[in-house]
Order: structure tokens, then C-alpha cells, then sequence
């Protein structure tokens, strides 16, 4: 594209190094157009890694990113150290109060979380797709940065670019999953054609945060699916018949 990594900051994140990446400024052609961070995708994997080293260097350039093999679960690990990518856990959040050490998720319409306790001097990332917002990966991620001696009434989270309720339509069955957890989960989903209904994934994640006594949490409100020049989608390369789709970046560090 021959455009600027783009970086989005979060006020709540602020003295803390962070971003949410968009997908400008990397190396990728053709459909992963162009700072796709994805190892997982079929896009050229020498353009995979500059634009990992490209995007992890615009964010924290002193810190050795890290990220793991998320696999949409609750499950969360403490970095202690950097680890060659083939020895990724299969994870979906990670905390560490290591300096250096960029912490870095990967989404293309599931919901990133970035979380700073300042004082304590620990920090948190989740990657929140519907599956791991349900069994709780940012209750998870809170009580492991917990143990790490942050305060969750000092931490603050922001949440990143993700699929909004207007692009995210799902099912009957869908809805009554998570309905049967919590009555009041009805209030995430709005009415669509008979039979489905849009799922407020965004708001979902920050409730989940607030019931877990984060008192800072920050909803950026931006839409994957519908602004392509700026996000890749999971959801949009999928309806467009699509082989694949790239992955963005979210990155904090100490």
C-alpha cells in the first residue's frame, strides 16, 4: 500500500506502551494487503515476519515481541521470556511484569484486550473471540496479572478493533447459548430476520471486565468487518468466498 504503520492508542493505556495495529504499512500483496502479523495464514512467510519485526519495532522498538497459539479458549500463561515462535502456547491471554517484553495479540473480527496495572508495573493481552468471552478469558487474564501483585482497582483495559453488532449476525442457537449462562446476556443481542439476531460482541467483553472490577475500560468502537481498507476480517473474506484472510496486531509492553 506504501501507506505508514498505523497505530491506535487508548487514553486509558496512556504512559504505557501499546497499540492497536491496523493493516497499513506492511509487506503482504493480494488479499493479505499488507502488514498481515499472521503465521497461521498462507501468506508469504518471510512477508510474515517483516511485518511482525515491522510492527512490534513501531510499537515498542526495545521489547522482543511475543505471541501465542490462541486457540479460543479461557486459558492464560505468565511470560517470563521471549520463545522462538514454533514453542507458542496454546493459549489466549498472557501476562508478564518482564520489561521487554511485547506482548502481542492476534485478531481479524474476535475482540483484543490490552490491560496495565501502571503502578504494580504488570500488564495483560487477551484475545476475546465469542467462545473465549464466554468461559471467561478476561476474568483469567485479571487474576493472573493478580498474582503478578497488580490491583485489578489500578488496572485499566482497552479493547480494540473487533467485529461491531451491526456486522455480526448469528443464530438462534447462538443467542440461547448464552442466554443459558446468564438471562440478562439477553441484552447483547438486538432483533434481526426471523430466526437471528446481531451479538454485541464489544459490549460483552467490557461487561465481562467490569463485573471482574476494572473500573477503566475503554471500547475504541471500531468495526473490522466494515472498514476494509483499515482491518482485515474473518467474517467479510469469508462471505466474499475468500481462501484466506491476514491478521492485525495488538501489542503492550513494559
Amino acid at each position: 500500500m506504501g501507506q505508514k504503520i498505523e497505530i491506535i492508542r487508548a487514553g486509558a493505556l496512556d504512559g504505557v506502551a501499546h497499540g492497536f495495529l491496523a493493516r497499513t504499512g506492511g509487506a503482504s500483496t493480494g488479499i493479505y494487503e499488507s502488514l498481515n502479523v499472521g503465521i497461521g495464514s498462507d501468506d508469504i512467510k518471510s512477508d510474515v515476519e517483516t511485518n511482525r519485526r515491522r510492527a512490534a519495532e513501531a510499537v515498542a522498538p526495545d521489547a522482543t515481541l511475543v505471541t501465542v497459539h490462541q486457540v479460543h479458549s479461557p486459558d492464560v500463561v505468565t511470560i517470563t521470556h521471549a520463545f522462538l515462535d514454533r514453542d507458542r502456547p496454546q493459549v489466549d491471554a498472557m501476562v508478564t511484569d518482564k520489561p521487554n517484553l511485547a506482548l502481542g495479540i492476534l485478531t481479524a473480527d474476535c475482540a483484543p484486550i490490552l490491560l496495565a496495572d501502571r503502578e504494580a508495573g504488570v500488564i495483560g493481552a487477551a484475545h476475546a473471540g465469542w467462545k473465549g468471552a464466554m468461559t471467561g478469558v478476561a476474568k483469567s487474564v485479571v487474576e493472573a496479572m493478580e498474582e503478578l501483585g497488580a490491583n485489578r482497582s489500578q488496572i485499566a483495559a482497552a479493547i480494540g478493533p473487533c467485529i461491531g453488532r451491526a456486522s455480526y449476525e448469528v443464530d438462534d442457537e447462538f443467542r440461547k447459548r448464552f442466554e443459558a449462562i446468564e438471562p440478562e446476556n439477553e441484552q447483547y443481542f438486538r432483533d434481526g430476520a426471523p430466526g437471528h439476531h446481531y451479538f454485541d460482541l464489544e459490549a460483552y467483553v467490557a461487561a465481562w471486565l467490569a463485573f471482574c472490577g476494572i473500573q477503566t475500560v475503554e471500547t475504541l468502537g471500531l468495526d473490522t468487518y466494515t472498514d476494509e481498507e483499515r482491518f482485515f476480517s474473518y467474517r467479510r473474506a469469508t462471505h466474499r468466498g475468500e481462501p484466506d484472510y491476514g491478521r492485525q496486531l495488538s501489542v503492550i509492553a513494559l
